[in-house]
């Protein structure tokens, strides 16, 4: 009997062995870390070694540059995506240029980097342009490695914040010590911070490795260093040493040139008069006038700068086509420069609005060419830019910042004409919102905030799906309130009264603009120490208003 169990046993106890050295085996390699490297030209999504990874602010793009000559590029729609740079492509005349504040110049064959390369190659009819080249002009931090070939590019340092390895440690893509490695650390890195989990923290290290490193590894997170700017070929600024008070002058006619010195009798405070003269009329260039020397000579001798203001309205007009073509922007600056000498004025304002996407390195383009010629006649030039948006992201303010001399929001049209919902032209959260998404892209010295002289009443017809409105002044307002017998009740969150009225056929419904809105607003401007207050438009406002701007714009 002894002689059939032993076997039995000892296979039993061969099973356990083997079940205890399986488990044991499993519990080692759950909680013994991995040393295994990821394969980094598969993490960036490299085909070969002709390629190169583009790592921007914390980020692997999905489309790669080249590796050439020991030299990273990128295309020049990345560029243009990505950065903010002084370069444009003149696709008509198959060009790269590059603009400074002296002039523009096209890039040739005598255009290298420090290693002798070439800063522009071309292949299958794409321009790409050496990174190593592109961070002389431009404000940006570039790393070039190799194996796989990447460039790991900063632009951006506002809200950075970082951790220092305390001990050696590994950078992981993904949290959990049996995810492959990217990159070893050792004590003393700092690594760009960017989120914290229970037991490991989201990181981006300079060899552009974006990872996970484990939190006993790492110090609390704190403030990055501050970023000493190196602004490339930024524009000189001509800047005033007062806050700006800008009256847009709506001027439909000659005739309504004259009615400058009724409109500005309303007004306390002004420094700066911006009316509506200019207008392109075609994809040509030409731009219809209304400037006015005596308007001019008027404005000065009450103490006012005048900024005549050209826009985009014409529905004939593409300002894609009309600016990609360098002959159609130098045509539109000449005639600027000849109207601006002959009256007199002292800035141009551009007004272009509802700009595509694809408009935007060509508009870019025509800023640089207008703010060149415009300085050296010592004008100021400034532009005009909606309220930032998830739909308008591609502006690019921060450029436009590098290059003319005050950016203006138009902090209004929140609800507008012909929109599916009625609703405030412009409630303080609205407006708040739109300065802080500007002065994360555009210094505060030249941002200024335009704020509405009216409004809108909106009225809802039962059984209609869309709101009408009309646009009203502020005394306009008022008298409608008395006529509607309407009381106006004050909102807190939204910063403004509102008043309603209903009858047999709709409901009506004002976010009145007065005195009280107003201040609120000029409270915001003042919180966050902008450059100024512009006003659209002069003649709808009370003299009321006047001595609250004043008050906060100091």
């Amino acid at each position: 009997m002894k002689k059939r169990v032993m076997p039995v046993l000892i296979v039993i106890g061969l099973i356990l062995a083997v079940l205890i050295v399986g488990v044991a085996s499993l519990i080692i390699r759950r909680y013994t870390p991995t040393s295994k490297s990821a394969d980094l030209a598969a993490y960036y999504g490299l085909e070969d070694e002709t390629q190169a990874a583009l790592i921007i602010n914390d980020e692997v793009k999905k489309s790669a540059g080249l590796f050439r000559n020991g030299e990273v590029y990128m295309s020049y729609s990345d560029v243009e995506s990505f950065l903010d740079t002084n370069f444009y492509l003149d696709e008509i005349n198959q060009q790269m240029l590059l603009s400074d504040p002296s002039g523009i110049r096209a890039l040739s064959d005598s255009d290298v980097t420090e290693k002798g390369a070439p800063a522009l190659i071309r292949e299958n009819d794409t321009y790409y342009l050496a990174v190593n080249y592109i961070k002389s002009y431009t404000d940006m931090v570039v790393n070039v490695y190799e194996k796989p070939a990447r460039a790991v590019i900063r632009t951006r340092w506002s809200g950075l914040n970082q951790v220092t390895v305390t001990k050696d440690a590994a950078v992981r893509v993904r949290g959990g010590i049996r995810s492959d490695i990217l990159e070893n650390v050792k004590k003393g890195e700092k690594l760009v911070f960017l989120e914290k989990l229970d037991h490991w923290t989201k990181v981006s290290t300079q060899k552009g490795s974006i990872g996970y490193v484990e939190n006993k590894s790492i110090s609390e997170q704190k403030k990055a260093e501050d970023h000493i700017a190196d602004t490339g070929l930024e524009f000189p600024s001509i800047t005033k040493d007062y806050k700006l008070n800008l009256g847009f002058h709506q001027v439909t006619s000659q005739e309504a040139n004259q009615a400058l010195q009724e409109v500005i009798s309303r007004t306390s405070g002004l420094n700066t008069v911006s009316p509506t003269w200019f207008s392109i009329l075609d994809n040509g260039g030409t731009i219809s006038s209304l400037a006015s020397r005596d308007y001019v000579d008027q404005a000065h001798q009450m103490g006012l700068e005048v900024w005549g203001l050209i826009d985009n309205f014409n529905e004939n007009v593409s300002v894609t086509e009309a600016l990609k073509n360098s002959q159609t922007r130098g045509r539109i600056i000449a005639q600027l420069m000849d109207q601006a000498s002959a009256c007199g004025m002292d800035g141009i304002n551009v007004d272009f609005e509802q700009l595509p996407k694809d408009s935007i390195p060509h508009f870019l383009q025509f800023l640089r060419e207008l703010t060149i010629q415009a300085h050296q006649r010592n004008l100021v030039v400034s532009v005009d830019n909606p309220v930032p948006q998830n739909y308008n992201r591609y502006y690019k303010r921060g450029a436009q910042g590098k290059i003319v001399d005050y950016v203006i929001i138009m902090g209004y049209d929140e609800h507008f004409s012909g929109g599916d919902k009625a609703g405030s032209v412009s409630s303080l959260l609205f407006v708040e919102n739109g300065i802080k998404q500007t002065l994360s892209e555009v210094p505060k010295e030249k941002v200024v905030n335009a704020i509405p002289f009216y409004t809108r009443v909106w009225t809802e017809a039962f059984g209609q799906e869309l709101p009408t409105s009309e646009v009203l002044g502020m005394d306009g307002t008022d008298r409608y309130m008395q006529e509607h017998q309407m009381t106006k009740k004050w909102d807190e969150k939204i910063g403004q009264n509102i008043a309603i009225s209903e009858d047999d056929s709709a409901r009506y419904t004002i976010w009145v603009e007065d005195e009280q809105s107003i201040e609120e607003k000029m409270k915001v401007i003042q919180k966050y120490g902008l450059a100024g207050v512009a006003e659209w438009r002069l003649g709808m406002e009370r003299n009321t208003v006047w001595d609250i701007i004043n008050r906060y714009n100091t």
